[in-house]
């Protein structure tokens, strides 16, 4: 083989494996984008299976308070903001409103123990402590995907990729110490 055929071969090798570790790279970024956007569908399913259970809860509620309405409005309110959230921010600012005023409801139940031994209310109240924890798993989930996608972008050489396709960094869903707390839900 010719001095020249030789180096033409191993230019080719060369940018080959550049190619492919480029491709592996961007192929990367996207299962981990993914990945982001996977666990943040489950984490909005789990909101959405809590805001589903609010209107049973606040209807059962009801059946058996008079003159609660403040704090029933603001439940639902809440409900009707998280719904209605678009960006992680706003779902994290709802998610902490509504959990804020399941926690002044639970405290209203307190003063009816007719409502408290309620099997619909008991049922209710299971349901959503069960909610409660698959939102917390969830909101594992998806800050651990947001990590490792992260990470990704932020580490070379796929900083290089991430910024030559637009991926940027992800935000965490953070909750503030109070809306870290399962509403109390033992009577």
């Amino acid at each position: 083989m010719k001095k020249s055929s030789i180096i033409l071969l191993s230019v080719v090798a060369v940018i080959a494996i550049l190619v492919f570790s480029m491709i592996g790279s961007y192929n990367g970024l996207v299962s981990k984008k993914e990945a982001v956007t996977q666990k943040l569908s489950d984490l909005d399913t789990a909101l959405q299976r809590r805001s589903d259970l609010i209107p049973n809860l606040v209807n059962t509620v009801k059946g058996f308070t008079d003159h609660e309405n403040e704090v029933i409005e603001k439940v639902t309110s809440a409900r009707e903001k998280l719904a209605g959230a678009s960006s992680i921010e706003d779902k994290q600012k709802a998610n902490e409103e509504l959990s804020e005023s399941l926690k002044s409801l639970m405290v209203i139940v307190e003063n009816y123990p007719d409502l408290k031994s309620s099997e619909n209310f008991l049922n209710l109240q299971n349901e959503l402590a069960g909610t409660e924890n698959r939102i917390a798993v969830a909101r594992r989930d998806y800050n651990d995907a947001v990590n490792k996608y992260n990470s990704s972008i932020k580490k070379f050489p796929s900083n290089i990729m991430a910024g030559m396709f637009g991926f940027g960094e992800e935000k965490y869903f953070e909750a503030n110490e109070k809306a870290q707390e399962v509403p109390s839900v033992n009577f």
